[in-house]
């Protein structure tokens, strides 16, 4: 140990056994020799892994952008907090009322998939699904059921691409004392299928029912509906 110029510098100093002079290191030396010993494995195994001091350094720059923030914000922490949870309701608000964004255009949707089914067994598909809770999966076969069943009717002709939207319109003027019904239908099937919309129990029963009402329904023959309207013209 020694004093220079009013400070006090430690010199690393070796004992030797006897009458030895004691055998000094130079600082540098010493430096590189301390570095290199404390380089080894055997004081580093207990030291954080990679991914442990990524996250210390992301949840150190969390803290930062939280305690910058608060300190920004009037109301200190406890006004962030609020401001964080009036954003957090007004997202939540915007996705229930407008449900998950979809990219499939609702122009070019169609109704059905490459492989025809029967009416029945898009009933079938439909009420697995209602039994199983999957309310939006019914939804949609219990349409393609009412569509299937009219073309297998002769109400429609078979057209492949036709939209739910088009069936309605199509099926309404065969059927109009069930147009407006169709046209929700249609509503529902397209609200559920492209618009992100999750359907509910009412408005799978709301299908069925429709579909029980239109397999009963017999559309009247086209030479008493030209008499109905020229008696009531005349």
């Amino acid at each position: 140990m020694s004093l220079t110029g009013g400070v006090l510098e430690v010199v690393p100093v070796l004992w030797r056994s006897g009458d030895e002079p004691p055998v000094t290191i130079p600082r540098d030396p010493a430096r590189e020799a301390a570095r290199r010993e404390l380089a080894k494995r055997m004081y580093h195994e207990n030291d954080p892994g990679l991914l442990q001091r990524a996250l210390n350094a992301f949840w150190d720059w969390v803290e930062r952008l939280f305690t910058a923030a608060s300190t920004a914000t009037p109301g200190g922490a406890l006004g962030l907090v609020v401001i964080v949870l009036a954003v957090l309701a007004v997202l939540g608000a915007l996705w229930w009322r407008l449900g998950t964004p979809q990219r499939t255009p609702t122009a070019s949707a169609t109704l059905f998939d490459d492989r025809p089914r029967s009416a029945a067994e898009h009933r079938a598909a439909a009420e697995a699904h209602a039994a199983q809770g999957h309310w939006s999966q019914a939804v949609q076969e219990r349409m393609r059921a009412i569509v299937r069943s009219l073309e297998e009717r002769a109400l429609l002709d078979v057209r492949p691409g036709r939209t739910a939207d088009e069936a309605a319109s199509e099926a309404g003027r065969a059927l109009p004392g069930h147009a407006d019904r169709l046209r929700a239908a249609a509503r529902d099937f397209d609200d559920v299928t492209y618009g992100g919309r999750s359907a509910g129990e009412g408005t799978y029963r709301r299908l069925a029912d429709l579909d029980a009402d239109l397999e009963r329904t017999r559309p009247a023959p086209a030479a008493t509906a030209l008499d109905a309207r020229q008696g009531a013209a005349g």
